[in-house]
């Protein structure tokens, strides 16, 4: 039995992956695949790549992107979610801020630099034509963290995905002031450098059964009641989530890549646009 270790986030994207491993689906394969929740998001995963603190990661792909970029010995295996996230962009529910533009010049929370909730409060700045320079971040480490930040006011706002944190808008601790959807696949499964050259015939083996669990996933029968059980959510809220979102099974395109690397290096956030080559295995 050859031990693999796997880490994400604990939230419902994730859940093919628990069913598989409940169901034994990897062992049959001689893969015993130790799942870990890591609750500080993207920017902690791309440490622990790079540290071969785990063999793969689910990660956010604008995070593995510029962290490979900035020299993580890592790649991106295949697209884990196809569809865009969308990033619910929220402050305290006793916030003087009522509109987005009212945060132009306000304190991001984010986990940590790298992390999703960092890079995207740049794509929002450019969105919103304000001046990237001129953006502040206070680090709050994880989702529990934000909630204390933005409560006491060591924070301002806080960029997270829209249907986990909507539990916390629907409790009064939060108010969400606008969403910001991802311009690209949200999800990739990412490998160490090591891992992917040491060990493709479990890599291939471990992509080959996530990718048959979530081509089937949404046909499970009462799967959104056990998701909105599982985490927490709104029978209704997962419905909408499920709508919206799309997992994919085949690897990232070498198109969509130059278009993240494009955005980062206009964004100053990585130093030069390198060939899918050196990013993808």
């Amino acid at each position: 039995m050859k031990k693999v270790s796997i880490i994400g986030v604990p939230e419902h994207f994730n859940l093919p992956w628990h069913l598989a491993i409940e169901e034994g689906a990897f062992e049959e394969r001689g893969i015993d695949l130790e799942w870990t929740d890591i609750h500080e998001g993207t920017g902690r995963m791309a440490q622990m790549l790079a540290d071969e603190e785990t063999d793969m990661a689910i990660i956010l792909t604008e995070g593995i992107v510029k962290s490979i970029t900035d020299g993580n010995p890592s790649r991106i295996a295949q697209v884990y979610i196809q569809s865009p996230l969308l990033w619910g962009i929220h402050v305290a529910a006793n916030s003087d801020f009522n509109t987005i533009d009212d945060l132009e010049g306000s304190r991001a929370a984010i986990s940590r630099y790298g992390s999703g909730s960092h890079l995207m409060a740049y794509v929002h700045a450019k969105q919103q034509n304000w001046s990237t320079k001129d953006l502040k971040f206070e680090i709050i480490n994880n989702l529990q963290g934000a909630v204390a930040g933005l409560t006491e006011n060591e924070a301002d706002y806080f960029m997270w995905e829209h249907f986990t944190t909507k539990p916390l808008v629907d409790k009064g601790l939060f108010r969400r002031l606008g969403d910001c959807p991802t311009l690209w696949p949200c999800f990739v499964v990412a490998t160490t450098n090591k891992f992917a050259s040491e060990q493709p015939g479990a890599l291939k083996h471990i992509l080959e059964i996530i990718n048959l669990y979530t081509e089937e996933f949404k046909l499970i029968p009462s799967i959104d009641r056990t998701l909105a059980n599982r985490y927490d959510q709104k029978l209704e809220d997962i419905k909408i989530w499920l709508s919206k979102t799309h997992w994919g099974q085949s690897q990232l395109k070498p198109d969509i890549l130059k278009k993240i690397q494009v955005q980062l290096f206009e964004l100053d956030l990585i130093s030069e646009i390198k060939d899918s080559s050196a990013l993808l295995t």
